[in-house]
């Protein structure tokens, strides 16, 4: 079985959604998490629901500030970081025609950049054995009318993956990236049921995802269960994207 005994991680966008579902399955795991995410009342409840290892420190992961914070936090209280799962993202949908500067720089801004400076900001606590889980999506490789911007940056997210495995190999720190299909988390709160309906009849399984198996993934890639794996994609989509 997969475990985290005794390691330190940071889940970004920890207070909700995925990045929650990940956080809870580290500590049953073993890990003490500190999670970061923009919205105080969601932390304090994640923290509550949790229960133990586990701190929350409020943030913006595009403020350079608030990531000097977060790491200055672990650092203070732990000492070293040895995984980190990028899961703060943003998604709003809009086409070719219908693309602003604002809904551009909004989406990399969050998806992309501040994953890279998140991402190189953790490599000082970080040393031999440690591992990045890239949280990507399918997105980044099928063409989802509405979505071209939020799937660039999610390709982005794919080739992080491939190039920070390459540079970091020789430190023993792993990176992949988990890459989830349509998972039913309250972002799915505003999607209309035919919407919904479209969706679930693209997936072969029959259904939506579920945090929950997507945060039996990140705990594989975060583990030394997958010690022989880096640069690598695993596609949580119920075949949506691969058959």
């Amino acid at each position: 079985m997969s475990n985290l005994n005794g390691k330190i991680a940071v889940v970004t966008g920890g207070g909700s959604g995925i990045g929650l579902a990940i956080a809870q399955r580290f500590v049953q795991a073993g890990a003490y998490v500190f999670i970061t995410g923009r919205r105080q009342a969601e932390l304090d409840k994640a923290v509550a629901l949790i229960g133990g290892n586990i701190a929350a420190v409020q943030g913006d992961v595009t403020e350079m500030a608030d990531l000097d914070r977060l790491y200055a936090a672990v650092k203070a209280q732990k000492g070293r970081l040895d995984v980190l799962v990028i899961a703060s993202g943003v998604s709003v949908p809009s086409t070719l025609n219908e693309i602003t500067e604002t809904h551009f720089d909004l989406m990399f801004d969050v998806n992309a950049r501040a994953a890279l400076f998140t991402a190189q900001k953790a490599l000082p606590l970080m040393d031999k054995g440690g591992s990045m889980v890239l949280i990507g999506s399918i997105a980044g490789f099928i063409g989802t009318p509405g979505y071209g911007v939020y799937g660039a940056t999610k390709a982005a997210m794919r080739s992080y993956a491939r190039t920070w495995a390459n540079e970091f190999a020789d430190r023993g720190i792993r990176v992949n990236t988990l890459s989830p299909g349509p998972i039913d988390t309250p972002m799915f709160d505003q999607v209309t049921q035919e919407v919904r309906k479209t969706l679930i009849g693209h997936i072969p399984l029959g259904r939506l995802g579920k945090s929950e198996e997507v945060a039996a993934a990140a705990l594989f890639l975060a583990s030394d269960e997958s010690s022989f794996i880096t640069g690598a994609e695993l596609c949580i989509d119920g075949g949506m994207a691969q058959i």
